[in-house]
């Protein structure tokens, strides 16, 4: 089986492309990047790319699981934080600006999701939604230090010899991934306080949250790019893997139920 993993987006103007035609200009296009529906694919997943105008609840109906994907900071508003940073931008004119449309999505995908047991996978903005929608809060900036978060790497990099991720035994993360790894990093917020059940199983050296779970759940949220890793990554793959899991008990629910 092959099951269907929805994978979230961003939306800005057509015109930000160069070279587009200008008649066509103020129309708005959804954008995803493609590495996240490679690896899907490869590790035999079904990607759906999700835009915002699908209903988070009802598309749950049909997916088996769900990433979330990196991009631009998440709005304050969600979690509490210093509204003062908004600029006021529209952010379907520029795609780093807060965009509260995304935000609002995403939480409700990420609680719909939840609710129903569907596998969920949050990358880098994404780890920090999966939070968010669970009542956490974030750290607005973090300052340059000993560990090199904001990374100037051009992607697919396996990241620097400082970001070294150190796993908590018998975690999912440490599962998949050994004690440590190092990766890449191109973020300048963090996970502060958790979120509702939410458990910290990774850290760099300086204490900066790169990877949460949630016990009794196969939901994974991971602070770096999995789908940018030059070499091999095997969180994308276990995505596919749980999904394809929760689709198989589905469908085996669904035969007992009807044939009681």
């Amino acid at each position: 089986m092959r099951p269907l993993v929805g994978i979230t987006g961003r939306r800005y103007r057509l015109g930000l492309l160069q070279g587009a035609d200008e008649r066509y200009g103020d129309r708005c296009l959804d954008s995803y990047m493609s590495d996240f529906a490679t690896r899907v694919a490869e590790a035999g997943g079904l990607p759906v790319h999700l835009s915002y105008d699908t209903d988070a609840s009802s598309v749950c109906d049909w997916l088996a699981g769900v990433v979330i994907t990196g991009g631009q900071d998440v709005h304050p508003s969600c979690w509490g934080g210093d509204p003062g940073v908004v600029r006021d931008v529209d952010p379907r004119t520029d795609p780093m600006v807060h965009d509260l449309a995304r935000d609002e999505y995403e939480i409700a995908l990420v609680r719909a999701a939840l609710d129903r047991g569907i596998p969920v996978l949050g990358v880098c903005r994404g780890l920090q939604v999966l939070n968010v929608a669970l009542g956490g809060t974030l750290v607005a900036h973090l300052e340059p230090g000993t560990v090199s978060h904001l990374s100037a790497e051009t992607a697919p990099t396996d990241g620097t010899a400082d970001h070294l991720v150190t796993f908590e035994q018998g975690s999912l993360a440490a599962e998949l991934l050994g004690p440590s790894a190092t990766t890449n990093s191109w973020h300048h917020q963090a996970v502060d306080r958790c979120g509702a059940g939410l458990v910290v199983t990774g850290r760099t050296s300086d204490g900066v949250i790169e990877a949460v779970e949630l016990p009794g759940a196969q939901v994974l949220g991971v602070q770096w790019h999995p789908e940018w890793m030059k070499g091999a990554d095997p969180t994308l793959a276990w995505i596919v893997h749980a999904a394809r899991s929760y689709l198989a008990a589905t469908r085996h629910a669904e035969t007992a139920r009807s044939m009681s």
